[in-house]
């Protein structure tokens, strides 16, 4: 694959589970350009959870305790996801690069576009 859907990292992140209990249940993850990819690990792709960076807002609250870093993906809607992943894994950092790469390219394609507006009416 290339661009935005080649695989940029691939591996196993836990991810915190929203019932009453919070168990930590481990997930295989896939970052591409387009956002992170969930799977149940042993599913054959099925069960695919994606969050796209088009809908996340940041990544937050890093911290680091024992062998584990932990960190939250807010995305758009408020919602919180928490994660956790040995510290040198590096998955925090890796989806926060590409979140921020994701937002320049669109800032860059929204200021080409109102360029190409302004070209327009200055022609007519």
């Amino acid at each position: 694959a290339t661009g935005l859907h080649r695989v940029l990292k691939e591996g196993s992140l836990e991810k915190r589970s929203d019932g009453l209990l919070q168990l930590w249940k481990k997930k295989h993850c896939v970052l591409t350009g387009e956002g992170l990819l969930l799977l149940r690990p042993k599913h054959n792709c099925s069960a695919v959870k994606q969050l796209l960076f088009g809908d996340m807002k940041t990544v937050d609250c890093v911290e680091r305790k024992g062998k584990y870093v932990y960190f939250t993906v807010v995305m758009a809607d408020k919602k919180e996801i928490d994660f956790r992943c040995p510290q040198e894994e590096g998955w925090n950092a890796e989806i926060t690069l590409r979140l921020v790469q994701y937002k320049n390219r669109l800032a860059i394609q929204a200021v080409r576009c109102s360029r190409q507006k302004l070209a327009q009416r200055v022609d007519v």
